[in-house]
């Protein structure tokens, strides 16, 4: 028996290693980083632990079991191994993108000591944290901003003034320019959103010290950056650059470089909301080591409001050949959009076909807090931003004790987290089933992949594989059935040896159809695909 399972398992070894050819990614280590599935969190909306209706650290803390409860052997938890956290330091502004004190929580939030707890928390569950860091623009409340306005030697360079208005326009055509004091500043995000001015090496200086203080005294995992695209402009033959200038890729480069000087494990995220190939020049400059791929993020959009594959698979491989391993960011929706289900205009099904993109194509997933029960919104944005649906308690939605800070979505009764958590076809339940099989296996995490041909536009298929294992994922992403599909692999070596089990989804498959050359195919691993059914095939050695 012994001997013939070891035979079993060489010929399992040699048939991945076969699968190792022309792969649209080469299989390299990872950092960490790769490996996480990511949550972002608005503390001030997830959950109240002292009734007073804003959400806080301690609240975050009361309910990180739902996210990871530690213990690897359970799956009713979500398993998130990482959060990014919204920003979370002292801002004149619910969102907290408006600095007052880079070094000082979010008084609503806690404390010091209530961030140190909540790491401690996060550690002893595996899950890593990251922070938003806004180092575009502070508050025009900011102590540096209020000297600057009233010409303090010290800090008079610190942001962009000009003594009479140069009157072009911001990055996006709108006004930016605001006179205060009888001078005008730089503020293209808002008038109480002064840029600073990294001319003035004293601000960087400044900068670089707030990373460590958030990394050594904190403890952070690192940052998710923001709006940076923005951060340096520069001037070019009389011709200002107001985003995505040469220096300011630069100055993300040397930024980062200290970041890892700090820390060597530490991650940077960065937030360039552009195209593909755009955003690629600030992964290969070091600008920073992950970005978030938005034009992906529209594709997995668009395949789920048309129900066809082309706009994900043709983003899919533009991004494939644009980034280095493990580099892109995926998600759906952010704090700064309508949220998924709005924009699927209520379709669940799609919902549940874009989480499985999500979770089982390369990339580095992050859950938008929410988004995992389906929750609605759209602008303005404190209506994405909306407080966690923990259950259908009238008017706080188990969020808080006392009056929420923002109304919760109307009809939220009918998406909770205690509505969902038992039912095994919720969409909780999809999401929680894919985190768990994509932690589980690191060929969903950073395999190679294959995409498959398949004779139906609804239906998209692919081969995730490494050395320790091999995944045939199906997805119909159409809201009708589809039926007789045949799937193929022809650029694919043999897959003698090999037999289909199915991991996720429901019923069993036919065996794997081989040519001659033992490659896969017109396998029709069911007759019909239901609508919006996903299949994720295991490939293990013949019994």
């Amino acid at each position: 028996m012994q001997s013939t399972l070891i035979v079993k398992l060489r010929l399992f070894v040699a048939a991945l290693s076969l699968l190792l050819a022309a792969p649209l990614q080469a299989q390299e280590a990872a950092p960490w980083w790769v490996d996480t599935t990511w949550y972002v969190v608005f503390v001030r909306s997830f959950y109240d632990s002292n009734g007073d209706g804003v959400g806080d650290l301690r609240g975050l803390i009361e309910k990180l079991d739902y996210l990871n409860d530690g213990n690897p052997d359970t799956t009713d938890d979500l398993g998130i191994t990482g959060i990014w956290l919204l920003p979370v330091f002292e801002a004149a502004s619910y969102h907290g993108y408006d600095a007052l004190d880079y070094r000082a929580i979010e008084r609503d939030y806690g404390t010091r000591a209530d961030f140190h707890a909540l790491m401690d928390a996060a550690r002893a569950r595996g899950i890593r944290v990251v922070v938003d860091m806004v180092v575009n623009h502070t508050s025009s409340q900011h102590p540096w901003f209020q000297a600057s306005a009233a010409r303090d030697p010290q800090y008079d360079s610190w942001y962009w003034w000009e003594e009479a208005n140069p009157g072009f326009l911001g990055p996006w055509g709108e006004r930016a320019w605001y006179s205060r004091e009888g001078r005008w500043y730089y503020a293209p995000f808002w008038s109480e959103m002064p840029d600073l001015n990294y001319n003035n090496p004293q601000v960087t200086v400044e900068m670089k010290d707030i990373a460590a203080f958030w990394l050594d005294e904190m403890g952070v995992d690192g940052f998710r950056m923001d709006a940076i695209k923005y951060v340096v402009e520069d001037q070019i033959d009389g011709r200002w650059i107001l985003q995505n200038a040469p220096v300011n890729r630069a100055w993300l480069a040397d930024y980062n470089a200290f970041v890892k000087r700090i820390n060597p494990e530490a991650v940077t995220i960065g937030e360039i909301w552009d195209g593909t190939t755009v955003v690629g020049r600030y992964i290969n400059e070091g600008s920073v080591d992950v970005a978030f791929e938005f034009e992906f993020a529209e594709a997995l959009i668009s395949g789920g409001v048309t129900g066809t594959k082309r706009p994900v698979e043709n983003k899919l491989r533009l991004v494939l050949r644009e980034y280095p391993r493990g580099t892109w960011a995926t998600f759906s929706t952010n704090h700064d959009q309508a949220r998924l289900l709005t924009q699927l205009r209520g379709d669940v099904g799609a919902n549940r076909a874009i989480a499985t993109l999500m979770m089982t194509l390369p990339g580095i997933p992050f859950v938008y807090y929410g988004e995992e029960i389906g929750m609605l919104g759209d602008k303005p944005d404190e209506l994405i931003r909306t407080p966690m649906q923990w259950d259908a308690t009238p008017i706080t939605g188990g969020f808080t004790s006392g009056t929420p800070w923002q109304p919760l979505t109307s009809g939220f009764e009918t998406a909770t987290v205690a509505e969902q958590t038992a039912d095994p076809d919720s969409l909780l339940s999809h999401y929680r089933s894919l985190i768990h099989l994509r932690n589980a296996h690191s060929a969903l995490r950073t395999g190679d992949i294959h995409l498959a041909d398949v004779n139906n536009s609804r239906v998209m298929s692919y081969l995730r594989h490494d050395e320790n294992g091999a995944f045939l994922v199906v997805v119909n992403l159409g809201r009708r059935p589809a039926e007789t599909i045949e799937i193929d692999l022809p650029r694919l070596p043999s897959l003698s040896g090999l037999q289909p089990v199915v991991v996720f989804g429901r019923g069993d498959v036919a065996p794997l159809t081989l040519n001659a050359a033992g490659e896969l195919a017109a396998y029709q691993p069911k007759p019909v695909l239901e609508a919006y059914e996903t299949l994720v095939i295991q490939l293990v050695p013949s019994q």
